[in-house]
């Protein structure tokens, strides 16, 4: 089935891109989530629309994203969670408890699908995060968990 992608999906492509994928997948994933549309002779100038959008929002260069990089790992991030006696927190952190506690900390506005963890974060202290700013450029971000 082919598709125009909404978002980006780690492994298939990124916005504005027309993709061929099994029905299955693109039926009861892609579509329903929102981050694809099916495609149309009509839906070629939703593509234009789509990617002139990413345009606006993406890093272009590597200069921009090296530098973006930079004010990344120099901001320190504390996020407060709720948390039992053991240190293990209700629930976990989220991508996007990660890029509103990094927008808050004052480091630039990251997008919560850009934010990568390693693992489900379930407990309290020091965690390694990635930030995948460009395909070239990952940032790490250390962010402190601590109980709200």
């Amino acid at each position: 089935m082919k598709i125009i992608l909404t978002h980006e999906v780690s492994g298939l492509g990124t916005a504005g891109d027309v993709v061929d994928v099994k029905d299955g997948y693109a039926r009861n994933y892609l579509v329903p989530r929102g981050f694809a549309i099916r495609w149309t002779k009509g839906g070629e100038q939703d593509v234009a629309q789509i990617r002139r959008g990413r345009k606006i929002r993406e890093i272009a260069t590597i200069e921009q994203a090296n530098e973006v990089k930079g004010k990344l790992e120099g901001v320190k991030v504390s996020l407060a969670v709720r948390a039992g006696e053991a240190g293990r927190l209700f629930g976990s952190v989220t991508q996007a408890d990660v890029a509103s506690a990094i927008k808050a900390a004052g480091g630039p506005d990251v997008d919560k699908r850009r934010v990568e963890l390693g693992a489900p974060i379930k407990t309290l202290g020091a965690h390694q995060v990635s930030v995948r700013l460009h395909a070239d450029v990952v940032a790490k971000l250390g962010i402190e968990v601590v109980a709200a």
